[in-house]
């Protein structure tokens, strides 16, 4: 405490830390490199500072503030009048309502008598706001193995440095959020499934059997859930008293949801009523928290995306889709479930030999050798040097999955297992694009097969695609490539973005949304994940 607490001070003192300290996070900059810092502070700035030395970001800004408040008073009026604004905006990004308070903030913004606790809720709230809509609720690779995606966020120190500073504070917030057509047909979507659905946090109305001349605190949150979903039902005097207000709010429900509008609110309508998103929602809630993963990536540029659920794989550009293929992903298995990342593809390689991965080997084609040394015949057992050994040098037999010291490697040839091209994007996982001699697996309409890397259906083709703009006549020079025989490496100039992502609900080009299975169960537990966090 005393620690962040002098971070905070010390920021005061020479108008902010540096850049590249702010990016490692206040927490982390070592106390011998901040200047000396001022030792004379007001109760109110003392008081400040003590209260944000535990929230990194915050202490950046209001350290770099000098201590000085935002959100009070008249100048205050309007980033809080934004930010209460932005988070009842929460259901429409299907994120957790409840996370952000909003009730609690108009309370405040209506108190005579504003203070430091004002001042710090509406902080922590824009904190988290920030940081929920503009790079997703969750931090993804704590959600599940399969999922190596790394998210792009600023600051908060930044962040909150330029609301305060934005001309139109509410568009500045509305700005965080990703702006991609993909995003805002979710959201469409969402909002149809949202109609007549209370905000998430909404009392329930109690069963029971409601009209007018009832009093009670059922009545009360029978008006609460109505205004909520958008149908006003102010009390003409009594809040608890079911009167004539209330009754014209429950037909005109009842008339839009298709039962009988007799203004009593009985078993059928309290159901309704309290009824939720169905479980259609959750894959696009699911869905649009992903996408703000991804909001770092520029996603109207030329890219390849990869959907593992629907087992395809295209290239973009604008938005719209210039090519695509069937592939085939990892088995749903632990060991060869494909994993969700980004990286750039630099190469496409013709005739690629295959280097067995090591979990292949010794798993796999060991325990074959160790009872026929001759077995898997048409592939090389080579050392660390990458020279093949004769395998009547070797008895496999002395050897086990943890000491065995031979690689295996495949030549190229028609019946390689990476076919005649591969498409690499270097990344720790050894995960790649590739041709497969195996081609009836793309007819199924489940198709996950491989050991984790990805089996395109049309190989030559995305070859092609891929070498557009870098060769005159790419499908000549591939062709070339290909006739030599050899591994051929063939670079491209402009490394392309390629997306290996996992959406269960995606709209097509028409904005209609497409349903998918969760193959390997990463959906259900980001959703429940979401849940845990207030959805």
């Amino acid at each position: 405490m005393i620690r962040s607490l002098v971070v905070v001070l010390a920021a005061l003192s020479c108008g902010g830390l540096s850049g590249p300290v702010q990016a490692q996070g206040l927490e982390t900059a070592a106390l011998a490199a901040l200047p000396a810092p001022r030792l004379v502070f007001s109760p109110e700035e003392m008081e400040l500072a003590q209260a944000v030395s535990g929230f990194p970001g915050l202490a950046d800004f209001y350290g770099a503030n000098g201590l000085k408040p935002v959100f009070l008073g008249a100048d205050g009026a309007p980033l809080r009048a934004a930010l209460i604004g932005a988070i009842r905006s929460a259901g429409e990004h299907g994120l957790p309502a409840k996370r952000y308070e909003a009730a609690k903030l108009i309370r405040l913004d209506d108190a005579p008598e504003a203070g430091l606790a004002t001042e710090l809720s509406f902080a922590r709230v824009f904190a988290r706001w920030a940081h929920d809509v503009s790079g997703g609720v969750l931090d993804p690779q704590k959600v599940d193995t399969g999922i190596k995606r790394s998210v792009t966020r600023r600051s908060t120190g930044d962040l909150l440095r330029d609301f305060v500073k934005a001309s139109d504070p509410a568009a500045w917030l509305a700005g965080l959020a990703p702006h991609d057509r993909d995003y805002l047909a979710l959201q469409a979507a969402l909002k149809d499934m949202s109609a007549f659905a209370a905000p998430a946090g909404t009392p329930r109305v109690p069963k029971g059997t409601w009209r007018e001349g009832s009093k009670g605190e059922g009545v009360v949150l029978l008006r609460e859930r109505l205004t909520a979903i958008g149908f006003d039902a102010a009390a003409q005097g009594d809040p608890a008293l079911f009167d004539g207000a209330l009754r014209d709010a429950v037909a005109a429900f009842q008339d839009q949801v298709g039962l009988p509008a007799d203004g009593v609110a009985g078993p059928m309508t309290v159901a309704r009523l309290n009824r939720g998103l169905g479980p259609e929602a959750k894959g696009i809630v699911v869905a649009l928290e992903r996408l703000r993963w991804m909001n770092g990536h520029d996603l109207r540029s030329r890219h390849v995306w990869v959907n593992l659920p629907s087992f395809t794989a295209t290239i973009r550009e604008d938005e719209i889709a210039v090519f695509s293929t069937r592939v085939v992903i990892g088995k749903d298995e632990a060991d060869h479930e494909t994993p969700e990342f980004s990286e750039h593809m630099k190469h496409v390689v013709a005739n690629p030999r295959w280097n067995v991965p090591r979990s292949i080997t010794v798993k796999e084609y060991l325990p074959r050798l160790q009872a026929n040394r001759h077995a898997v015949s048409h592939i090389d057992v080579v050392d660390r040097a990458g020279n093949v050994i004769s395998r009547d040098r070797i008895d496999f037999r002395n050897y086990s999955a943890a000491n065995f010291p031979y690689r295996m490697r495949q030549k190229p040839s028609d019946d390689n297992a990476l076919g005649v091209v591969k498409f690499l994007f270097p990344n720790p996982w050894n995960i790649y694009l590739h041709d497969t001699p195996t081609k009836h697996l793309f007819s199924r309409s489940s198709r996950a097969y491989s050991h984790g890397c990805i089996r395109v259906g049309r190989p030559i083709d995305l070859a092609h695609e891929l070498l557009k703009g870098q060769f005159a006549d790419p499908e000549a020079r591939f062709s070339r490539a290909l006739a030599s025989g050899r591994e051929s490496y063939l670079n491209l100039s402009d490394p392309l973005p390629v997306h290996l992502v996992y959406f269960t609900a995606y709209p097509d080009e028409n904005g209609a949304i497409r349903r998918y299975g969760d193959i390997y169960g990463r959906d259900a537990r980001v959703h429940a994940a979401l849940v845990k966090a207030g959805l």
